[in-house]
């Protein structure tokens, strides 16, 4: 078999700022990017794609609050496996037309995930995941703060809620993953960071939450044995003194340096600082690299054109 890599697909990429998020809006989006995962696969990669749901949880939610009146809402931890049922299928379904094009015959498949969590992590007392929507101005929200909702200026983009958001520590379905893998399987797992839970008293238990895609797909990177772990975002490289006239975008990077970067204050919390610190996460636990870039680079990125890439 051929070296396994893990993609993490940001939700932002699948409903890009601006886009209302139709279906249309993000089927497109979708199948651009898979053309290129697609090619990995026809490469002799062994892919296993994660993604996001930051936009998509919170058009979700934002749903559950309006027809409450008139349909029950699901807790938190359902809409996630929403999410991840419905950008698993938008994933799946453009890979496997890619893949037919190709003409090749490998099968792609959706897992529902569930990731371990503590119900006792300090996340739970200072929510810290953006989810939903960019309001520009306070009075937007005023309505959701008076039902208790959580909301702080995002990276400079605006303000949006903010959800608690536990390390994961183990993934249920793991086994699962792995034997699919070993069957040839492109694996869609862990979306939107996975459905969080608990046991108690021998019983898997939800909870209301959003663990962060990133640090969530590194944690199956490395259950898995993965070589290569992948983000895509929004930008081609990482970068140094980000949206000012002193940046500088980052080719290499090795842990140390990322370290250094990150006590300097380089990344934004929320935003490219989470993608830093599962990367080196990845490192420490045995991979090989990290690379970081734009969804329509990764095979430049991979070839070592673009990117970021991060090494021990």
């Amino acid at each position: 078999m051929g070296k396994t890599i893990v993609v993490a697909l940001g939700g932002n990429a699948i409903k890009s700022a601006g886009q209302k998020g139709t279906y249309e809006e993000q089927f497109e989006n979708v199948e651009k990017t898979t053309k290129f995962l697609a090619q990995l696969i026809v490469e002799g990669y062994n892919v296993v794609i994660s993604h996001g749901n930051g936009p998509q949880i919170g058009d979700i939610l934002i749903q559950n609050d309006r027809a409450k009146s008139q349909v029950p809402p699901m807790p938190m931890f359902v809409c996630v496996a929403q999410t991840q049922g419905s950008i698993g299928l938008l994933i799946q379904q453009t890979l496997q037309n890619h893949l037919r094009k190709l003409k090749k015959k490998t099968s792609v498949s959706t897992v529902v995930t569930q990731i371990l969590i503590s119900p006792n992590d300090p996340a739970f007392k200072n929510p810290s995941k953006p989810i939903g929507p960019f309001y520009k101005e306070k009075l937007e929200f005023a309505e959701e703060e008076k039902k208790g909702y959580v909301f702080i200026e995002d990276a400079g983009r605006g303000y949006r809620r903010v959800v608690p958001s536990p390390r994961p520590l183990g993934i249920i379905e793991i086994s699962v993953i792995k034997e699919m893998i070993n069957k040839g399987v492109a694996v869609i797992a862990g979306g939107g960071g996975g459905v969080p839970v608990y046991e108690k008293n021998g019983k898997l238990i939800g909870i209301d939450a959003i663990i962060d895609k990133d640090s969530a797909t590194r944690l199956l990177a490395n259950d898995i044995g993965a070589n290569i772990f992948i983000i895509l975002t929004d930008v081609e490289k990482v970068a140094i003194n980000f949206n000012t006239p002193q940046q500088k975008d980052i080719s290499k990077m090795t842990i140390i340096e990322c370290k250094k970067y990150i006590q300097e204050g380089h990344f934004a919390k929320g935003s490219m600082l989470p993608k830093i610190e599962a990367a080196i996460d990845f490192l420490e636990d045995g991979g090989e690299k990290a690379i970081i870039t734009h969804p329509f680079k990764v095979m430049d990125a991979i070839a070592g054109k673009t990117g970021t890439t991060i090494t021990k």
